[in-house]
């Protein structure tokens, strides 16, 4: 395996089996063919001309917003996700900030709308060398349980800005402080597009890197961490590289690290593309 096999294997998106999602006339997402019938069973939405629109009575923001909530609840009512999440994620169309509606997280995936999320690269230098914190997620989360993961990570909602937010997932899932969670710096984003369990999407990651002293030890106090590791640096390159124990999106904003701090260099023969490859 390869690290671009890597970056092309999350973004294996389709565009032939999905109908577009319009509101406004503005695409903001994208309904997969397994899920057209039971979209269109609920009775806001729209086909017409092969694109997916809301009904014309839902000509408000805030009227968009309260039905698609409604319809995220009968989703999880009808088992179609796993649960009702409580989050407010945007509709937008690509390339602007100005959101349509508020999803609830728990459907983005299946109006493949475009989310945003953070992970933290938290690092440690040692006499050995450069060392990573990295985490391994709790069997009992229904998403990727027992994968490896960052240290910090976590999806982004709207009504909240990214400072607070990566502080709150901070202590949530490594027990930081709010003085310590706040020297992350912010070092970039990486993208892709995907094909999920409900649907296709494109996932904008935002990447942050800290350097941790080495008495630092890592305490998560939302159970969602099943243990906790400090990895030399190539070993978590080798595992990303080699295997498939990372949660598959943490393989990208890795290797985006491993770009910058110089571990994968110029003259790797796939360097160019990997480097594209990480901002689709």
């Amino acid at each position: 395996m390869s690290f671009l096999q890597k970056i092309i294997e999350n973004n294996n998106y389709k565009e032939e089996d999905k109908t577009p999602l319009l509101i406004d006339g503005k695409r903001v997402g994208q309904i997969r063919s397994d899920y057209l019938e039971y979209v269109l069973s609920d009775k806001i939405f729209i086909l017409k001309d092969g694109v997916i629109s809301l009904d014309k009575k839902l000509n408000t923001f805030q009227k968009r917003t309260e039905a698609l909530k409604h319809f995220a609840k009968r989703a999880f009512a009808n088992k179609i996700t796993r649960r009702f999440m409580n989050e407010n994620y945007p509709l937008i169309s690509k390339g602007s900030r100005e959101p349509l509606a508020f999803i609830d997280r728990s459907i983005s995936t299946l109006l493949g709308s475009i989310s945003f999320g953070q992970h933290l690269n938290a690092y440690v230098m040692t006499n050995e060398g450069m060392k990573m914190w990295i985490g391994r997620r709790a069997y009992t989360k229904s998403h990727n349980g027992g994968k490896l993961d960052h240290l910090v990570a976590g999806g982004l909602p709207w009504d909240i800005s990214p400072k607070e937010n990566l502080i709150k997932e901070c202590y949530e899932e490594a027990g930081m402080s709010r003085e310590l969670a706040s020297k992350a710096k912010s070092v970039g984003l990486v993208s892709y597009k995907y094909e999920y369990e409900l649907g296709g999407k494109e996932d904008i990651i935002y990447c942050y890197d800290i350097e941790l002293d080495k008495d630092f030890v890592p305490n998560c106090t939302d159970g969602e961490v099943e243990e906790f590791y400090l990895m030399p640096i190539q070993k978590v390159a080798d595992i990303v590289k080699d295997t498939y124990e990372f949660k598959t999106n943490c393989n990208l904003v890795i290797i985006d690290f491993l770009v910058r701090h110089g571990f994968i260099e110029v003259e790797d023969k796939d360097y160019i593309e990997i480097v594209q490859g990480l901002r689709r």
